[in-house]
């Protein structure tokens, strides 16, 4: 007759899942500190056929010392374009900012989001 040998606290089944827990645990762990790495804008990469309206024509406010106005301008939210009001933004020295816009190529439209440009 065969006797199984029993140790308290093993098992062998278990084994396996717990180290893989003993992995993703610490690695999951990090990724929830690091926060989100994915640019701030989404609109990267848009192509559509629909061209935008004309921009609206919106009276900028007066200058803040250390602040750029970006102006307003039609974001594509997967269905319509959508006006995003301009706002102001810190200044970069040395630097310019280049607004959203949209490129027309082909009867294609481009969306360019916004980045600052030296000069």
């Amino acid at each position: 007759m065969d006797t199984a040998i029993v140790r308290p606290g093993i098992n062998p089944q278990a084994g396996s899942s717990r180290g893989l827990s003993r992995l993703l645990l610490p690695a999951f762990a990090a990724t929830m500190f690091m926060g989100p790495v994915a640019p701030a804008f989404s609109a990267v990469g848009i192509d559509i056929e629909i061209a935008p309206p004309p921009a609206r024509v919106i009276v900028a406010p007066p200058p803040r010392p250390g602040f750029v106005w970006a102006p307003g301008y039609y974001r594509w939210d997967g269905h319509r374009h959508v006006w995003v009001d301009g706002h102001f933004i810190r200044e970069r020295r040395g630097l310019h900012w280049v607004p959203e816009h949209w490129d027309e190529h082909h009867g294609r439209y481009h969306f360019v989001p916004g980045h600052w440009e030296r000069g």
